[in-house]
């Protein structure tokens, strides 16, 4: 049965060529700060074995550099060094660089549709280190390359677009944050996208529901745009779980399922999620299990205290607003499903692969129906067919 389905992936990932950002880029602002590979050295490779002992005796993966800065936040050499180690991904990583390559993958593992979405781009433009020029550059760079690969196919492929939320007024400019995002955005409709991308963690202060994107929200609710959230680790940002820990397992255990409970929270303490009550959000590469704790406690815990202090922007419960705006990606295998259907409804859950990163090598199309044996065959169709189109592609309605 699981091939006679047309499949919609709701998290498929791009990964951008390191020579598309010297194409697309404002060619200023790449002489500037340059995207660049530093490679191991032998004299690295000899003072790494002196500290670390014989198990650094390798040629460790190079790091990808925007001007002086590195990409990633604590990616450290003994991450490099695990990256050669065990299912790294890499024949699939190559497939996710070409759109013909990117297709064959989908017809491979039964995958009709997919929303692509950023792999490099993410940390480049949501870096908190680099100038407002610079990330409001390389977005747009990003965003006509996208373009230019989703061509390729524009039935099967479903851009998602990159939004910087870097603030220009940080360097004296013109250009208010406001009207920043706003023009990204208009931009983006131009292309006839009808999704966006945003991380989910506080930027230069701000918060999802801050009051400097009042008029961006405005905008996406009127043009239909959907916005899907989706965070992960290793960003120069202040992800939740930097302050207290090191180690990529812990920082990755806590950064994408703790961050979109709050951006939840964040659009919905402010009011966004009131205001705005057919803008589109979703949840991405964090499961949905976190549903039925978060929503219970907002319902029952929190809401009923002090609600003179919520009167304006909560209006009723929290879990309301989830079930009537918002979306979230299951993971296969992951737990409480049935009680996450009870909370907001099958048509509420998306599917997303994660391909081509290697934190989700597990996911086998083929056994989905196992993997997810709470769910029916009505509701398992729904997921993989029915509910992204909602999402992605349908003017909002109410389920």
């Amino acid at each position: 049965m699981i091939n006679k389905r047309e499949i919609y992936d709701a998290d498929r990932h791009i990964i951008e060529p390191i020579q598309m950002w010297k194409d697309y880029v404002d060619p200023n602002i790449f002489n500037e700060y340059p995207i660049t590979l530093k490679f191991d050295t032998n004299e690295a490779r000899t003072e790494r074995v002196s500290r670390l002992g014989k198990i650094a005796d390798r040629i460790i993966p190079p790091v990808y550099m925007i001007g002086e800065q590195k990409t990633l936040f604590r990616w450290d050499e003994k991450i490099q060094l695990a990256c050669l180690d065990g299912h790294n991904n890499k024949d699939q990583r190559k497939l996710a660089v070409s759109p013909l390559t990117m297709l064959k993958s989908m017809d491979d593992t039964s995958i009709k549709f997919a929303a692509l979405l950023p792999t490099f781009a993410t940390f480049l433009v949501n870096h908190e280190k680099i100038p407002a020029h610079v990330s409001l550059a390389y977005a747009d760079g990003y965003n006509r390359w996208l373009k230019d690969y989703c061509q390729f196919d524009l039935t099967r492929f479903k851009p998602v677009g990159v939004i910087s939320r870097h603030d220009p007024n940080f360097e004296d400019s013109n250009l208010s944050l406001e009207q920043s995002m706003v023009d990204q955005l208009e931009t983006i409709i131009s292309y006839g996208w009808t999704t966006i991308t945003l991380r989910p963690e506080i930027m230069f202060g701000r918060v999802l529901g801050h009051p400097d994107y009042e008029k961006f929200w405005k905008i996406c609710e009127i043009k239909n745009i959907s916005v899907a959230i989706h965070g992960g680790t290793h960003a120069f940002l202040p992800t939740v779980g930097i302050d207290r820990f090191e180690s990529n397992f812990a920082m990755h255990a806590v950064s994408h399922p703790m961050e979109v409970q709050m951006a939840f929270l964040s659009l919905l303490d402010s009011g966004v999620l009131e205001r705005y009550p057919t803008l589109k959000f979703s949840f991405l590469e964090a499961g949905a299990s976190w549903i039925p704790h978060w929503l219970w406690r907002l319902d029952n815990i929190c809401y009923p205290q002090f609600k003179s202090l919520t009167k304006k922007n909560i209006k009723m419960l929290p879990s309301e607003y989830f079930k009537r705006q918002c979306w979230v990606a299951i993971e296969p295998g992951e737990p409480n499903l049935r009680e996450t259907v009870k909370w907001i409804g099958h048509k509420r859950l998306l599917f997303g692969s994660d391909f081509p990163h290697p934190d989700h090598a597990h996911i086998d199309i083929s056994n989905i129906s196992s993997e997810c044996s709470e769910l029916t065959e009505l509701e398992l169709h729904d997921i993989l067919e029915n509910n992204p189109l909602d999402f992605f592609e349908r003017p909002f309605h109410q389920s």
